[in-house]
């Protein structure tokens, strides 16, 4: 079990008591040190662990008890080297491809651990190395470092002790947040000050992100600690040019190390299988070996005694009854080989070559970032063929963190398009010319957009564009740095935000600087001061943001911007007309994925705003209910507002999103997204991947804040799935009562349901007593979204399915909020992305982009398993036709366990005669090619159902083998017994029926492994030939006169070959044994693919029968979204820096001009608008044209329940 679910120690940490620069006091504590350690190996540990890691594997262990049996030589026939060579050799494979994942592990661990960090040490600053950071130091970072350890902030370069940081590590969301220290220690800047500091008393460590309760001791006075004076370890500091903080909690025990989960040894389907497998051959091995000992006491009991004249017993022989038990082992020994050593040799070798396929495979190379596929560990390939559950972070998984300003709508006219010179819209490639921005200095050279006429209505100054762009330059709490004259860089709390402000950058209206009295644009080219009078910041109730301001003029006027039914609803009746016409257009931005807002304003009288003011001032001083007084006083100065416009922003998924999830759903995969967003973004990109849509029957959000509402929202969706489906299906209800119970009946649902659960329901519904309605709900839904789930959630819900489902789990993310989902899953693919390569570092896959999974999984994956299981197949097929005909033999020689083969043939069999043309399909074969496997997902489901290689294949192919061992043997028996030479001498000795078997063997094998090969390469056609001349080659040499000579005791088969082999009627009796082994199944297999032909053989039928006119390539039709749901929020969906701005805490005392700035690109985090609300869930839009007025009206509050 992963220890995130079982992690106890036996003295449990009631309380923290930290005393600063106290290191004695705190060791006494043993606390954790910052050293950490993820590999799973050390030198001394790893011989131990590694070889009991491998002898997992029944295999290995059923090889040790051969090998000491060897070693007995009154009951060995073989050598004790035929064991102990290939045993070894196994062993030393998969250990060193252990040590070496294991090596890579080491390597970013000692990164990580070698950081310099600058450290309080008695008086002074030093530089230490992150591992030697303890509990209690005070630590000085710098801007853009990495945070050591879970600190507490004391005081910052920026004013009132506030810094910014970047949690994309911790939860995903690249958009800046607010740390505060203390007012009290906020002047600690001197070192000699902090050198003072006293002692802190808080929680013991634990996984909880969002969560911190703790006090501080100061001065003898106590000051309460949350977790908005925590930088946790993960975060990077930003835009704050130093910060000083006392480590609370180091190491192992910081919150994201104690949400990562253990590196697991993962093991394939297949592996546990074989283990099955092993033991059911190995009783099959014992039943036969008490059958051969039986016979051989019988036999010395009834005819062996009287040969003791001329052939007397040895003198521990001294009763049949023991000669028996003695024959039991021998024959125990000489039958192994059902199961050899070389099947493990050939799967490792097979697994190194699919994991180079898949490291060479330049379709899924990404040439922007010269980023390969990677397999990081080779023994998962085949497991990559069975995925049933795939659950995906969203963040830089499914999105580029790139934020982008698509369209707009001003006064009625929409911009965006580009149209051709027959006035038709043109699809937007790269090829497409973009607007040319030379005419302003101060643009963002990366900001593209494809419609001049936009530009040219800026250049026109026309009214209501630039009143637009002034909106968008004014109404925001973006924060701006100009590091030199020209190069402005902003701080954007909302990636969202910064697009705006950033598209009106580009056209005119540059945001320069703010305080917390003012806001300077630079207007066309003319610096325009503006008096900022307030800001009605946004939340998630009021869903909008305005800011009042005075113009140059004197003109006092409010902006707005918000969701567009919010808005509406708080317009002038004037603005009627073109609240429809943009409301149609937001309808269509919406339908393409993009996610809008609308923008109002509204003209202040003097007067008016004077009076408001007066009454704004009173409730920001009330104690009581100033919330909600604040809110009324917001309502009603913006009633009467102004329609200018809407925006449509594109949160862009990664390039082949949508495509690739349509395709792997058709595959049967069940995708789930896991995301530390907030519902609406994670919302919206269901909405724009596709795996939501309006045509969905019913979209759950399970939001409840306590178990009881948690459980009764789950119970109450899943019966109304049970329900309608109960009745749309059959309209049996007792059937249906019957179905509910079965967990088979969500393979009997036709309707499409999605649920959504936000993290604190999703806490509830993880608990014990709640897991399997969640489990049973999720799996009667097509779609499942998690959203504000910590990383530990992730991995106990990627658990769960793996607990309660036979299902193999594949989990994808790209940052460290991801390593424990990916660490849990069977399968943990990293993306490298812009979050760090920490996911990459604990993945068993990794590449660049999303929609390589789809290779990954339906051709690569497909493919390995595919090959695997034909592999297996004809494994276990050819050594039961080999080692059998010892058993059957045994009858006709007395139980003397004596061998049928020359020794030599009995050791090169596995190793030389047959290894490289089953190697050869288990690495070339293909039963479709990959353009077909992209094409027809559905051949993906066999993997999902294990058809290929089960206990049933596995029955069936043994039985094959042992049918063919019996007519290898019986065929050339009858044929001997009444056979003599031409020149009429007697042809029946052992030696001369041993070569014609043997060679028999070789050639039934060969031919079936001929049929059996689907795709033949040049590789193919000489290992199944060259095995052949190899085998008569060595045949020929090992009996020869010359070798004979010089070891007569080695090579005792002196010349039977020549002797044997010149007989025609031995070929004939060849010939004919090997007609009789191969023909019935040959007929089976044409009669199958003829009368109940599979879709892989339909498919491969077409592929031959089109083969002539070329492959064809996939051509994906491009999947677009088509809902009317809108996305309102260009916000950061929690309060907003308003009230931080107009105080002007975060404003340098030197300039208040001079901000700080976001040091990359505006990136990606995805909102969803209009929330309205049936039992606090969420509606969809309808898509219609809404009728003035009433209808309108109408339209927007009867949606589409998301129950």
């Amino acid at each position: 079990m992963p220890t995130w679910r079982r992690n106890e120690p036996t003295n449990v940490e009631k309380e923290r008591r930290v005393k600063a620069n106290a290191r004695e006091y705190n060791e006494k504590f043993l606390y954790a040190n910052n050293h950490i350690k993820t590999s799973k190996y050390n030198i001394f540990t790893f011989l131990p662990i590694n070889l009991f890691e491998q002898f997992q594997r029944v295999a290995n262990a059923y090889f040790v008890v051969l090998l000491i049996l060897q070693l007995i030589p009154e009951i060995s026939s073989l050598s004790w080297f035929t064991t102990i060579v290939p045993l070894v050799l196994v062993l030393v494979i998969t250990a060193v491809k252990d040590a070496s994942d294991d090596y890579f592990r080491h390597k970013s661990d000692q990164q990580v651990n070698n950081r310099q960090s600058q450290v309080l040490i008695r008086g002074s600053l030093q530089k230490e190395k992150w591992m030697n950071v303890r509990v209690g130091d005070i630590i000085k970072l710098e801007n853009n470092q990495f945070v050591a350890a879970d600190i507490l902030l004391l005081c910052s370069s920026e004013p009132y002790g506030l810094c910014y940081i970047e949690t994309a590590e911790l939860d995903g969301e690249t958009n800046l947040k607010v740390r505060q220290a203390l007012s009290v220690t906020s002047d600690l800047g001197d070192v000699s000050k902090l050198m003072d500091f006293d002692e802190v008393v808080c929680e013991p460590p634990n996984n909880k992100l969002d969560k911190f309760t703790g006090t501080l001791h100061w001065k003898d006075n106590k000051y309460s600690l949350d977790n908005e004076n925590m930088l946790l370890r993960g975060c990077i500091l930003r835009n704050t040019e130093w910060c000083f903080g006392m480590v609370i909690f180091a190491g192992l025990q910081t919150k994201l190390m104690q949400n990562c989960g253990r590196t697991k040894f993962k093991r394939t389907s297949i592996d546990k299988l074989m283990n099955t497998l092993v033991l059911w051959i190995f009783a099959f091995l014992i039943c036969m070996g008490v059958i051969l000992a039986i016979g051989n006491t019988i036999w010395e009991t009834c005819i062996g005694r009287k040969f003791e004249l001329f052939l007397p017993r040895d003198d521990f022989q001294s009763s049949a009854v023991f000669s028996g038990f003695l024959t039991f082992w021998s024959y125990i020994i000489i039958l192994n080989t059902v199961v050899p050593i070389s099947l493990y040799v050939s799967v490792e070798v097979l697994r190194l070559g699919h994991s180079f396929f898949i490291n060479w495979d330049r379709k899924m190379y990404h040439s922007q970032t010269d980023t390969s596929a990677e397999a990081r560990t080779t023994t998962l390939n085949e497991e990559l063929g069975q995925v049933e559950f795939l659950f995906s972070d969203k963040t830089g998984t499914l999105t580029q963190n790139v934020m982008v300003f698509s369209k707009c709508s001003i006064t009625g006219r929409t911009y965006g398009d580009v149209y051709d010179e027959f006035n038709e819209k043109v699809e937007i490639t790269e090829k497409t010319a973009c607007v040319d921005f030379s005419f302003n200095p101060l643009c963002d050279q990366g900001f593209k957009f494809y419609d001049c006429s936009l530009v040219e209505a800026v250049k026109r100054e026309e009214s209501a564009v630039q009143e637009f762009f002034r909106l968008l330059a004014l109404c925001h709490t973006v924060m701006p740095e100009e590091k030199s004259e020209g190069k402005l860089e902003y701080q954007a709390q909302s990636p969202d935000e910064g697009a705006l402000v950033t598209a009106a950058r580009n056209f005119g209206f540059i945001f320069r600087a703010r305080t917390p009295e003012t806001i300077t644009l630079c207007e066309m080219g003319r610096a325009v001061t503006y008096e900022l009078l307030a800001i009605l910041d946004f939340n998630n109730v009021r869903k909008r943001m305005s800011v009042i301001v005075r113009n140059p003029q004197g003109q006092i006027k409010l902006y707005c911007k918000g969701a567009d039914t919010i808005v509406f609803d708080r317009l002038d009746p004037s603005s009627e007309n073109l609240m429809y016409t943009t409301s149609e257009h937001l309808s269509e931005f919406a339908g393409e994925g993009l996610r809008t807002l609308a923008l109002a304003y509204k003209d202040l009288s003097e007067e008016y705003y004077q009076v408001w003011k007066k009454k704004l001032h009173y409730a920001s001083t009330v104690i009581e209910n100033r919330d909600e007084q604040l809110a009324v006083l917001y309502e009603e100065i913006e009633q009467g507002m102004k329609l200018l416009g809407a925006t449509a922003i594109e949160d862009k998924l990664q390039e082949g999103v949508p495509e690739t999830i349509a395709c792997l759903n058709l595959a049967d995969i069940k995708i789930w997204v896991l995301t530390g967003d907030k519902l609406e973004t994670a919302m919206n990109i269901g909405y724009s991947c596709n795996m939501l849509r309006d045509d969905m029957n019913e979209v759950f959000v399970i939001s409840g804040l306590t178990q009881l509402e948690v459980q009764q929202q789950l119970r109450s969706a899943k019966e109304l799935i049970l329900g309608l489906s109960r009745v749309n299906s059959t309209g049996d209800v007792e059937k249906g009562d019957m179905f509910a119970e079965d967990s088979v009946f969500e393979e009997a649902i036709i309707a499409e349901y999605a649920l959504v659960v936000n993290g604190h329901s999703l806490a509830h519904a993880l608990e014990p007593q709640l897991e399997h309605t969640l489990l049973d709900l999720a799996c009667l839904c097509k779609t499942v979204i998690c959203c504000r789930v910590t990383p530990m959630q992730k991995a106990q819900v990627v658990e769960l399915v793996r607990r309660h489902k036979r299902a193999v789990t594949l989990a994808v993310g790209d940052g460290a909020n991801d390593v424990s989902m990916i660490k849990t899953a069977h399968i943990g693919v990293g993306i490298s992305g812009q979050e760090g390569m920490q996911a990459v570092l604990a993945s068993d896959y990794s590449f660049a982009q999303f929609r390589y999974l789809q290779r990954l999984l339906l051709v690569h994956g497909r493919w390995s398993y595919f090959r695997m299981c034909h592999f297996l197949a004809y494994f276990f097929y050819k050594n039961f036709a080999f080692t059998l005909v010892h058993f059957w033999y045994g009858f006709f020689c007395g139980f003397s366990a004596q061998t049928v083969y020359d020794q030599w043939f009995i050791t090169l069999f596995n190793i030389v005669y047959t290894s490289l043309p089953v190697l050869a399909m288990g690495l070339f074969d293909q039963d479709v090619n990959e353009q077909n496997s992209l094409r027809y997902p559905s051949l993906y489901k066999p993997g999902q159902q294990n058809l290929l290689f089960n206990k049933r294949q596995f029955f069936l192919c043994t039985l094959q083998g042992m049918v063919t061992s019996f007519l290898l043997f019986f065929i050339p028996y009858g044929a001997f017994t009444v056979r003599v030479k031409e020149g009429g001498s007697d042809f029946s000795d052992q030696q001369a029926f041993a070569v014609t078997i043997a060679t028999t063997l070789v050639i039934v094998v060969s031919v079936q492994i001929g049929l059996d090969t689907h795709y033949w390469t040049a590789v193919n056609h000489l290992f199944v030939w060259g095995s052949l001349i190899m085998y008569f080659a060595v045949l020929f040499a090992m009996q020869s006169d010359g070798l004979f000579g010089i070891f007569p005791s080695s090579f005792p088969f002196l010349g039977t070959a020549r002797n044997c082999l010149s007989e025609k009627s031995v070929w004939l009796v060849i010939l004919l044994t090997t007609v009789v082994c191969i023909l019935p199944g040959l007929v089976v297999s044409f009669l199958r693919v003829d009368l109940f032909p599979t879709l892989t053989d339909k498919v491969r039928h077409l592929q031959q029968s089109s083969k002539k006119q070329g492959p064809k390539e996939q051509n994906l039709r491009r999947v677009r979204r088509t809902s009317s749901r809108r996305s309102a929020y260009a916000f950061s969906h929690q309060q907003g820096y308003g009230e931080l701005i107009t105080s002007g805490k975060n404003m340098r005392m030197s300039t208040l001009s001079s901000t700080v700035s976001l040091e990359r690109p505006a990136q990606s985090s995805s909102w969803i608008e209009n929330i309205l609300k049936r039992k606090n869930e969420v509606s969809c839009i309808s898509p219609e044209r809404p009728d003035p007025p009433e209808s309108h009206k109408d339209s927007r509050a009867s949606a589409d329940r998301l129950t």
